[in-house]
């Protein structure tokens, strides 16, 4: 291995450090917590080291995000993946959806919520984003429904998920009928 490689190495371990302590960071304290100089003392380096990585927060939140959108697509596919049929696809993923919101609120809120920088549904879109969205889309495009367009439904539906994550999250709506909800999400809107 030549020195170029081992830093290259090194670079790219030192920024997943820094991305994931701000992410542990923001899980446990809000992203208010999350400051270039937090970032340095918890993970020993210099704020110019972490400068030389990231621009500043704004950039590490679409770090978190990008890493996050890769995950829930994972998620979502392994849920989706398990079920047999239209409807237990469907109603695997917004379930799949929901507990990925309610298991990592800080990483959700730098998905949906926060500035990371990045581009949604345009030319630019950063890869992870455009795999999250197409992992709803492959389940979702088979009950889309005659003469509606899979793209355009993905995008209702996912909106009616995001407003239950969010109101959930906020303490908006009861917990107990959290999976009345999501049963009445799928029965209504997927065409079976």
């Amino acid at each position: 291995m030549s020195v170029q490689e081992r830093k290259e190495r090194e670079r790219a371990d030192r920024e997943r450090l820094i991305v994931a302590t701000a992410r542990e960071l923001a899980e446990q304290q809000g992203w208010d917590a999350v400051t270039t100089r937090r970032l340095a003392e918890r993970i020993e380096y210099s704020q110019p080291v972490l400068y030389s990585h990231f621009r500043g927060k704004r950039e590490i939140i679409g770090a978190v995000a990008l890493e996050g959108a890769a995950e829930m697509a994972t998620a979502l596919r392994s849920a989706t993946s398990a079920a047999d049929g239209p409807r237990a696809r469907v109603a695997a993923l917004a379930r799949a959806y929901l507990d990925f919101a309610a298991r990592n609120p800080a990483v959700y809120d730098a998905m949906f919520q926060l500035d990371g920088g990045l581009a949604f549904a345009q030319d630019d879109t950063p890869e992870p984003l455009k795999d999250a969205f197409a992992a709803l889309l492959e389940c979702l495009q088979e009950v889309a429904g005659d003469g509606v367009h899979p793209g355009l439904f993905t995008e209702v539906f996912w909106a009616a998920l995001h407003g239950l994550a969010t109101l959930s999250r906020a303490g908006r709506q009861p917990p107990e009928d959290t999976d009345r909800r999501t049963e009445l999400l799928v029965d209504r809107l997927a065409v079976l």
